[in-house]
């Protein structure tokens, strides 16, 4: 899984509200095909971490550096506002946990995927609607719902329109927010099967953050444990989950088990 060089390098991120440090000199590396787990509670920092790698939210120390398609390393902090919108079109992807968050309602679902098509190039009609198609298809969506808006679908449908709309210009890297929160327990384990199956066929990097213990043990290859804005326990999900160290990790999955 691992390459020489990681994809991305996290270096001392600090965000401050106030007094209150909601991330604490947070450091760690993504490697390519590699997904990063990161769970805690509400308030542990885990959102607000995602957001500011994404560069959503300006931040107070530390470094975001990414190595891109052509293996330049880039500083996304001192990065162009345009520049870092590019990117964010092309070679990372953002999965929102509320997918209307994610989506133009007001467009049809294959013009959601079209749009990013158009983002890296593609001006031919046709060969944008095929490319459309072929995802929703992928994303288990029926044909027949292509040129529906996305407002007439239900939560779990929107969340894989979602996918597919990130996804279809094969970013190299996706941020996932609580994917599954929200849904009923079957529309949630069809979205994580579909997701599985898609980290592992493009080959995806992801950074997902979940309170969801089960999901991060399904889908991540590492695990962060965050709590008050600090990393408090790291290592491979499997190792984490079966012998925590740490008194809050050991109480967040002894709160999963069914006495």
């Amino acid at each position: 899984m691992k390459t020489t060089e990681p994809l991305l390098k996290i270096d001392g991120l600090t965000k401050r509200f106030g007094a209150i440090r909601a991330c604490d000199r947070i450091a760690f590396d993504l490697y390519p095909g590699q997904v990063l787990g990161i769970i805690g509670e509400s308030g542990s920092g885990k959102s607000t971490l995602l957001k500011a790698i994404a560069g959503e939210i300006p931040v107070d120390g530390g470094q975001v550096l990414y190595r891109d398609r052509t293996a330049q390393l880039i500083n996304l902090r001192t990065l162009p506002e345009a520049r870092r919108r590019q990117l964010m079109k092309t070679e990372w992807g953002f999965v929102q946990q509320n997918p209307r968050d994610g989506l133009r309602l007001q467009v049809t679902a294959g013009a959601n995927i079209g749009e990013r098509l158009l983002d890296v190039g593609e001006r031919h009609y046709g060969n944008i609607r095929a490319e459309a198609l072929a995802w929703l298809n992928q994303v288990e969506i029926p044909d027949a719902r292509m040129d529906d808006l996305p407002s007439n679908f239900s939560g779990g449908m929107q969340q894989r329109l979602q996918l597919a709309r990130i996804l279809v210009t094969r970013p190299r890297l996706v941020l996932m927010d609580e994917p599954t929160g929200g849904l009923d327990v079957s529309v949630q384990a069809r979205l994580l099967d579909l997701l599985r199956s898609l980290v592992r066929t493009l080959h995806l990097s992801v950074i997902l953050v979940t309170h969801d213990i089960g999901v991060v043990r399904l889908l991540a290859h590492r695990l962060l444990v965050m709590q008050n804005g600090q990393v408090v326990e790291a290592g491979l999900t499997d190792q984490v989950l079966d012998d925590p160290h740490h008194p809050y990790t050991q109480q967040l999955v002894s709160a999963t088990l069914v006495p």
